[in-house]
């Protein structure tokens, strides 16, 4: 008889509750903008013994970005380019704190439909390139509990 580790038994289990097919197979990474990137750094990584993963301009998103190692996800910090982009607009409403949850999906091209069809509405209807070249695509926060939701295919390998 093979061993079922606790995650594979965890994912059996919620697939089976949910009738097969699981949406979203974990959280991803929790968004947080921040207007100073390096201390926010420093803070995750020397008070929250967070490490630091990845670091990358995402242009396509107008953000400076890096991913901190939290148990099986991340923690995304994000430092706008400049005020006219997305995550500039919500630091100048809200100041800085968390922007979104990303869920992770194994084929984000069947998920969109999916999500559409049970009444969520799409900010991103075709998916775009992420960090990491990942493949993602954000839901809006009115039809998602008033929370930005992000999903992404990791690229393969990560």
């Amino acid at each position: 008889m093979s061993e079922i580790s606790g995650d594979d038994e965890r994912e059996r289990a919620r697939a089976e509750y949910a009738g097969g097919d699981v949406m979203f197979g974990r959280i991803d990474h929790i968004g947080v903008a921040v207007e100073d990137l390096d201390a926010a750094i420093a803070l995750y990584e020397t008070s929250y013994e967070m490490e630091l993963v990845h670091r990358e301009t995402v242009e396509s998103q107008g953000v400076e970005a890096v991913l901190l190692d939290v148990g099986d996800g991340h923690v995304e910090l994000l430092r706008p380019l400049g005020p006219d982009t997305a995550v500039g607009k919500y630091l100048a409403k809200n100041g800085p704190g968390l922007h979104h949850v990303a869920y992770a999906v194994d084929d984000i091209d069947a998920t969109l439909p999916r999500l559409a069809a049970a009444g969520i509405e799409l900010i991103d209807a075709e998916p775009r390139v992420g960090i990491r070249d990942s493949r993602v695509a954000f839901l809006h926060p009115r039809s998602s509990g008033g929370v930005l939701t992000e999903i992404v295919e990791p690229a393969k390998g990560h």
